[in-house]
């Protein structure tokens, strides 16, 4: 598939709670935000293409420093779609651009993920949202209300976001084998994306505190693709970091 027009846009927030100045932070000389940058390259994504979207002088003027787009963007967004919006209004982008959200603390996110969701996005038009999941969850992880569970009807669209143990076989309930866990990447047009930003927070969103309950809310179709490849683990404490880090400067 062709990704030439393709965006991807990586929030990159300072002010997280638990590890202030996160996407500042080295690997290998370079900033954690520089690596996720890389993996979109390898998917395929144009850098030309990529833009750094931050609330932080520090790091807007890093982005910029190492050829890297950047975007400044308010720091009263509640959450990265928010700001990615924000982003595809200042830059003018069309109503049809597609624009891949690829979260700024996860530096070994594979490419084939990013690809894969892209791919399913140009090949489903008719999504208003584009996701992925995985079928590979054991029965601990299904159980446990921070592992985020997707339904999917027919054709991999998604009928319901939960952090409940769901679906549950009324007949065994040690089966697995219809439940998928959510994988927080999107892929949307500029359409989607204002109409998702254009709507309230949902009640369903509120309660189960998972955002993409918002589309589903208000009518927004979501399709997945199924990624069953190894999912390495995110930066959200200074232990994450370090663990990826040795990882990744092992390599």
């Amino acid at each position: 598939m062709n990704f030439s027009n393709i965006k991807a846009v990586i929030p990159a927030r300072y002010g997280s709670s638990r590890l202030p100045g996160k996407p500042l932070l080295l690997i290998r000389g370079k900033p954690m935000f520089w690596h996720v940058a890389q993996r979109c390259v390898e998917a395929g994504i144009n850098v030309d293409n990529i833009i750094i979207a931050t609330d932080d002088q520090r790091i807007l003027d890093e982005a910029k420093g190492l050829s890297l787009a950047a975007s400044m963007t308010s720091k009263d967004h509640q959450s990265g779609t928010d700001r990615i919006n924000e982003v595809a209004c200042n830059l003018s982008w069309p109503l049809e651009t597609l624009v891949i959200n690829v979260q700024g603390d996860e530096p070994l996110i594979p490419a084939t993920l990013i690809s894969s969701v892209a791919n399913y996005a140009l090949k489903n038009p008719s999504c208003s949202i584009a996701t992925a999941v995985t079928s590979s969850i054991d029965y601990d992880s299904f159980i446990n209300p921070n592992v985020v569970k997707a339904i999917l009807g027919s054709e991999g669209r998604v009928l319901y976001f939960t952090r409940s143990p769901s679906p549950f076989n009324r007949g065994n309930e040690m089966d697995t084998s219809l439940a998928y866990r959510h994988i927080g990447i999107y892929a949307y047009t500029v359409e989607s994306l204002n109409s998702l930003c254009s709507y309230p927070v949902a009640p369903l969103e509120n309660y189960e505190k998972l955002e993409q309950l918002r589309a589903l809310s208000n009518g927004l179709t979501i399709g997945t693709c199924i990624f069953d490849k190894q999912l390495p683990h995110g930066v959200d404490t200074l232990n994450d970091y370090e663990t990826i880090k040795e990882i990744m400067e092992k390599e």
